[in-house]
């Protein structure tokens, strides 16, 4: 079972999980979850999965409720105070395991806010993005575009929010190191086809050598 954990956000307490693997974690996730104001949590089935991916693969992993969202004090600032919580949540994580390498992972909202942040943050090392909505608008992925970290993607082939073609185009942009994982048939949501997000996690952390 998870443990719950209080971070201090720069907006009020940020509810937290950490899910640990068996035996010594061989990296530090900081998790972010898709859009509060439709309905996203760090209890979404994706993030859920994704954590289990992470766990898996011996990774030890924070998930959390941005501001205004479930036990979280606070209330949702549109993009700019979601990365201060994920910033908090990445200060947590590398003072609770300052020997392991700290990852940056998040899906769709939370997959730009994760992105963009660890980017920049020289602390983190890795980066992952599940259905990160690159087209959408107000949505500025320019950390990301110029970033060296390695950065792995996984993509539902049927997103409707955004297309594949989409996506395909935003990576061809991207610097090396890269890689992009298509899951067939998967929204936007990844509905019936969360656990397969997990068995990409898990396949993309045990392949990777860094």
């Amino acid at each position: 079972m998870p443990a719950i954990h209080d971070l201090k956000g720069p907006a009020g307490r940020l509810e937290a999980l950490i899910d640990l693997p068996e035996g010594t974690p061989k990296a530090a996730v900081v998790f972010a979850h898709p859009l509060p104001t439709h309905g996203g949590t760090m209890h979404t089935k994706t993030v859920y999965q994704g954590t289990k991916g992470f766990v898996r693969a011996g990774c030890a992993v924070l998930r959390f409720n941005f501001r205004g969202v479930g036990a979280s004090e606070g209330s949702f600032a549109g993009g700019a105070g979601e990365k201060e919580d994920f910033k908090a949540a990445l200060d947590y994580m590398s003072a609770r395991y300052p020997r392991l390498p700290l990852w940056s992972a998040g899906f769709s909202f939370g997959a730009w806010i994760a992105l963009e942040t660890g980017s920049v943050d020289d602390r983190v090392t890795v980066l992952f993005g599940i259905a990160p909505p690159v087209t959408k608008e107000g949505y500025d992925f320019s950390n990301t575009k110029t970033s060296t970290k390695p950065k792995f993607f996984i993509q539902g082939e049927a997103d409707d929010i955004c297309p594949l073609q989409d996506m395909w185009k935003f990576y061809s942009e991207l610097p090396e190191p890269r890689e992009l994982v298509i899951i067939d048939a998967a929204d936007h949501l990844f509905d019936g086809h969360t656990t397969e997000v997990g068995e990409a996690i898990e396949d993309l952390v045990k392949d990777f050598s860094g």
